[in-house]
């Protein structure tokens, strides 16, 4: 084995960069990158601000997920709370707070950093952090009234055991939600142990 097995920052040098489209959310551009061997390859990227997804569990280890529709994929999703960090000086952690206030109406007393990915790093750049949430606690009144497509978010609350075997038998696709359930079923069973504090740094 070549050293341990962790990813690790590395940037192959970028020639030149041109950009094909720019919006509220994304970049999207292709990069003539110089290969070790002196060859260049194209690589269409597209740069995202990232986005949080929380995992949150009530004493009975009952995972509180949300259903809504996703028009790229012409599906309503099984998801757990998540949002974009597009809120400038946001820390990851209070991001997470928010839209689990704002999707769900609950609150946590306990949060601990579960994993970090990337959503598809062969073309983007979005990457996501994955909390557990635990301690759930309902707020009455929030002061926050859901709009638009989110009037139409369902919620509801799913075993862990039974969240895991859905996403074994394929019945559920949001990424988000596959890291964040079999992630938790493993930190489940052994005891919430050695995870990482919710402001743990991003390597």
């Amino acid at each position: 084995m070549n050293g341990p097995v962790e990813d690790r920052a590395v940037s192959w040098p970028v020639v030149s960069t041109d950009e094909l489209l720019r919006n509220w959310l994304i970049t999207v551009r292709t990069d003539k990158v110089r290969l070790p061997d002196g060859h260049h390859a194209e690589r269409t990227v597209v740069t995202h601000p990232g986005a949080v997804a929380v995992l949150a569990l009530d004493d009975a280890d009952r995972v509180l997920m949300i259903r809504q529709y996703r028009h790229p994929v012409g599906r309503e999703l099984w998801e757990i709370p998540a949002g974009l960090r597009d809120a400038d000086g946001e820390s990851p952690l209070r991001t997470a707070q928010r839209e689990l206030l704002e999707e769900t109406g609950y609150r946590a007393r306990e949060w601990h950093t579960l994993a970090d990915y990337f959503s598809s790093p062969g073309y983007s750049t979005e990457r996501l952090r994955v909390f557990l949430a635990r301690g759930l606690e309902p707020v009455a009144d929030n002061g926050y009234q859901r709009t638009d497509e989110e009037k139409f978010i369902v919620t509801d609350w799913v075993p862990l055991d039974a969240a895991m075997r859905l996403v074994l038998a394929g019945k559920l696709h949001s990424g988000p939600a596959i890291t964040g359930i079999l992630a938790g079923y493993a930190a489940c069973a052994e005891g919430f142990s050695g995870l990482r504090p919710a402001t743990a740094p991003e390597a």
